[in-house]
Parts: C-alpha cells; structure tokens; sequence
C-alpha cells in the first residue's frame, strides 16, 4: 500500500524542482543560523544564491559526523532551544554523541515518514505492531512507535522486555508485526525451538528489521524459522531516525524519500560523486528538517543507487541493501573485509547461527585476528572433540580460501555474544591500541 501517493508517484521533474526549493530554503536556514555550515561555506567562498540546480549540490562542502561532535551538544540546532520538544542522540561509544532536536513539526514530519515505511511492508490499522527495539536516545523504539500510531495500528511497546515476555506477549496478545533488529529476530526463532514452540501458532506475519547490515540469506533464514515476510528498512539518528528508506512489497531495493532527503552516493577516498549502479558512501542532504538540517552528510554506509524503477509505482530512486560500514571495513594482508563478507560464508556453513564477533589484538607488531562464532545448541550432541575441531577447520578452510582471511577460530555457546531485548551485537572489537 502507498502511505502518500501524491508524493510518493510525483512526477521525477516535478519532484526535482521540488528539491531544488527545498534545497534553496534549508541553505539559506542553515547560513543564518548554523555557524558550523555559515562557517564551512564562507570558507570556501561558496555563495548559496548560486545553488540552483541539484548538479550544483556537489559544489557545497561534505559533513562528517566530527563536524557534528564538535558542535556538540546544541551548536548545530537551526533553531532555538525553545523551539525543541524532542532530544535524541547517537551512543556515544566512540567519544562524544552527537545530539539531534526535532520541532513539533520535525515530529510530525518523521511520524508521516515512518508511515509510510509500515503502509509499504502491509501494515495498517488492522495490524498489531510489537516494537522490541529500546525505547532510548536512540530513535528506532519511539520513531517506529509514533509512526504506527499515524496509522491508527494497535502498538505494543515490548522495548527492555526479555525474549520469554517477548514471546509471551506475541502468543497472549496475537500481535501480527514484529519491530527490531534482524538478529534479535532470529534469536526469538532460537528461543521458540528450544520451548518448543511452533511459530504457525503466532499470529505473527510481517518483520520489519534494521539498525544493523543484514543478508539476503540472513532474510531467508529469519522468513523460513518464524513464518512471516521480512523487510528491510533504512534511517539513521544524525538524518532523522527510520524513515529515510524503505522497501515495498517488491523487495528490489530501498525507496528514499526524496521529497524530504536528497541522496548522494560518493567515492569515500576521492569524495566524488559516483554515478547510479557504482558502489560507495552514501550522502544525505535534509530538506525539510527545521531542528537539525544537515547538508551533504556522510553517512559511513556502503550502498549504492539502483537505477531504472520499481514495479510498485513509486517513482523514489532506490538504494541498495547496505552491505557494511566504511568504518567496519578490516583491511587485513592488503585485501578490504567487511564482517558481512564473513556472515554470507558462515551461512553456507551448516549449524553456524549468523551471530559472530571479530577480534582485533596486535602480537608483536602483526594484527591477531580471533573470530568467535555462536553454534546451534545440537552442534555438540556427538564426539565434541572431532566435531568441535572439523567445524573450526571448515570454517578456517572457507576464511582462508575466499577472503584470504586467517584468524582463531573459537567456537562459543549460543547468545553467549550478549544479544538481550533488541540490542545489537558489535561486529568487531578492535583491541589494537590497548
């Protein structure tokens, strides 16, 4: 279903000129009343009267996130504190959090985004939304929540719940969606065989999952183990939280809202901009933000434009799936890997849960890498000695032979990696500087 068809099929040169004054607004917002941006443009003796066009986006300056911790925490606000009525934040776990603000517009903007993102995956009024992600700082909880009840869908605020409640309230309450993140999704699949619990018996038909990369394999893992349809959904706290991107009943790519974003996508080495099809960093510019605009974002998200259009009618460009992070990226013996890379193969590998943890330490001068991998409860049901030593070689065999990646294999028990009510797991632990 299309939340807004009047926006969401426009017509592509109607919707460019609508970037185009979008654009102008925000620039003009920005240089009155962000000194990080008024700053940045004078420096580069950048007139903002002459961006007319979306071709001269490219001419104005790119924002990394230590622009924003530098303006940490309200500095980059366009508009005064008075004006805020909402505060969200990134982490933090790499140094300073950078501190988003959202108007009551700004709310009401993301609620309408977010819309559309549950009407395109088949949710609507009749539907009962269980939403596991935290309800924090962070924006995934409370942009999905006021983003159902737009809809006028039943929501069931699960967040902090541990995953016998989460199950408990699927079966009691027959919620017929479930919100969070894609590994948490299979760990209440593992959780359901081992109670020996038939997922048919759930109510349970539609998964709406992000906040982390995720596989087509890991997608058909989750579908085949919880019987429902899994969609894939893209935001980000610095943009505006969920709501940015979002796939359709087609599943062929993920729809930008470009009514409200304009996306780029760069290379993260040249910084220039590449063309739809290639590869690199994508790049958000917000055109209706009034709080926290931010123009020609780096995201550190690898993705790429998909060109031509979907079937659905939506005529949004559309990006691909994202495949890993320019920060996550391991550049190991010249060759660049990305922790995706070693969940596809752990895939073909059977009795691996996709759950796994990268182990950077530094032994006399040469980086030591220790993957930890979860197995499936069975796995030690026979030998273990053997069994154990032939499913590290395997893994070792299919490291080595496709990513020229060798590294200790340690084999762990499952959901002993700390995944708890819809948190995520940290791909690498990089212990190099310790």
């Amino acid at each position: 279903m299309i939340y807004s068809r009047e926006w969401e099929t426009m017509l592509r040169e109607d919707l460019h000129q609508l970037q185009v004054e979008r654009l102008q607004m925000t620039l003009n917002q920005v240089y009155r009343n962000v000194s990080l941006y008024k700053d940045l443009f004078d420096e580069q003796n950048i007139e903002i009267t002459d961006i007319k066009s979306l071709d001269d986006l490219s001419r104005l300056p790119l924002t990394s996130k230590d622009d924003l911790k530098q303006s940490y925490p309200y500095k980059a606000f366009a508009v005064p504190l008075r004006d805020i009525v909402r505060i969200h934040s990134t982490s933090g776990t790499s140094g300073t959090p950078i501190v988003v603000g959202y108007t009551k517009n700004d709310l009401n903007i993301w609620s309408s985004l977010v819309g559309r993102v549950l009407s395109s995956v088949g949710i609507d009024s009749h539907s009962l939304v269980q939403i596991a992600f935290d309800y924090s700082q962070s924006t995934g909880g409370l942009g999905f929540h006021y983003g159902a009840e737009k809809l006028g869908a039943s929501v069931i605020p699960a967040s902090g719940e541990e995953v016998l409640k989460q199950i408990q309230i699927m079966r009691d309450y027959r919620s017929s969606a479930l919100i969070s993140t894609p590994g948490y999704a299979l760990h209440i699949a593992n959780v359901l065989e081992k109670q020996g619990i038939d997922p048919q018996e759930l109510n349970l038909t539609i998964g709406l999952f992000g906040a982390e990369p995720w596989s087509e394999k890991l997608r058909s893992e989750i579908e085949s183990r919880l019987k429902i349809k899994a969609f894939d959904n893209y935001g980000l706290t610095e943009i505006i939280g969920p709501g940015v991107a979002y796939e359709c009943e087609h599943r062929c790519g993920l729809h930008v809202s470009e009514d409200h974003f304009i996306v780029e996508v760069i290379d993260p080495k040249t910084l220039e901009v590449l063309p739809e099809g290639e590869e690199g960093e994508l790049v958000f510019t917000t055109v209706t933000k009034h709080a926290f605009p931010l123009i020609r974002y780096r995201t550190g998200d690898i993705s790429k434009i998909i060109p031509g259009t979907c079937e659905c009618g939506r005529t949004f460009r559309r990006i691909a799936r994202i495949s890993g992070r320019i920060d996550d990226m391991l550049i190991i013996d010249g060759n660049n890997i990305f922790p995706s890379q070693i969940e596809a193969l752990l895939f073909e590998i059977e009795g691996v849960e996709p759950h796994f943890q990268i182990i950077l330490t530094r032994v006399e001068g040469f980086t030591a890498i220790e993957l930890k991998v979860e197995i499936t409860p069975d796995f030690f049901s026979f030998d273990e000695i053997k069994r154990a030593e032939d499913f590290k070689h395997r893994i070792d065999h299919y490291l080595s032979t496709r990513l020229g990646l060798h590294a200790k294999i340690t084999l762990i028990e499952p959901q002993s990696l700390g995944r708890t009510s819809g948190e995520k797991i940290s791909r690498v632990v990089d212990l190099r500087e310790e």
